[in-house]
């Protein structure tokens, strides 16, 4: 079984709480109070920064250039078209890049992404990787799911739903091709890189970014 699989399996409640957070399903709904997608999409546009330099430290971590080179990918993905996303749906609302770039990091934003960085500072590209996944690989399932579950027919998100551009964004085989590189990233490095006696670090490691995920989604619906 790949390693995010039997991550996943070993930390099945908290996948289970993250993905299928009440944010979530309500975003899915369409029923989701905008004043906790405004808050999210904003704290999220701050963490993608973070994110983006623990790509960056992915390049540093990596010991052949064809790691480099998928790191580097991530970097790119981030930087060119997630953060892109957020500044479009913001703009409907009068929030300007400039507006967005010089808001105030949340608590749930700084403890995230510091968890991450510090993860990949003390450890190795396997560290790093498996303490990147949740999100990586997190937002290709919920995309996936939330298109299933409440996409119509024909596969696509009703023209009216409140909150498509996102779901779309994730579910979209741009963003679902990132997940399976990612993937298949992670479990490179598994092959080469764990041991018995590592799996239980990082699953810890697995299950405490999937919490702070949670945490995230959290601090959306806190702010309705």
């Amino acid at each position: 079984m790949p390693l995010f699989d039997t991550l996943k399996t070993a930390r099945a409640d908290d996948w289970q709480a993250y993905t299928h957070h009440a944010f979530v399903e309500q975003l899915g709904a369409g029923t989701l109070p905008k004043a906790a997608f405004q808050t999210y999409l904003v704290q999220d546009y701050l963490f993608l920064i973070q994110f983006a330099r623990a790509h960056a430290l992915a390049v540093y971590k990596s010991t052949n250039l064809e790691d480099m080179r998928a790191a580097a990918a991530g970097v790119s993905a981030i930087l060119d078209v997630e953060m892109d996303l957020h500044v479009r749906l913001c703009a409907d609302w009068g929030l300007s890049r400039f507006d967005l770039e010089h808001s105030i990091e949340a608590p749930q934003t700084i403890a995230y992404t510091r968890f991450v960085l510090e993860a990949g500072q003390a450890g190795d590209i396997l560290d790093l990787m498996v303490a990147l996944s949740p999100c990586m690989l997190g937002y290709a399932e919920i995309g996936n799911c939330l298109l299933t579950q409440f996409g119509q027919r024909d596969g696509t998100m009703a023209p009216d739903h409140p909150y498509r551009a996102w779901i779309n964004e994730y579910s979209g085989q741009d963003y679902q091709d990132v997940a399976q590189a990612t993937a298949a990233t992670l479990e490179k490095h598994a092959n080469e890189l764990l041991t018995e006696a590592r799996r239980p670090r990082l699953e810890k490691l697995f299950g405490q970014a999937t919490r702070l995920e949670a945490d995230f989604w959290q601090m959306g619906l806190l702010a309705d």
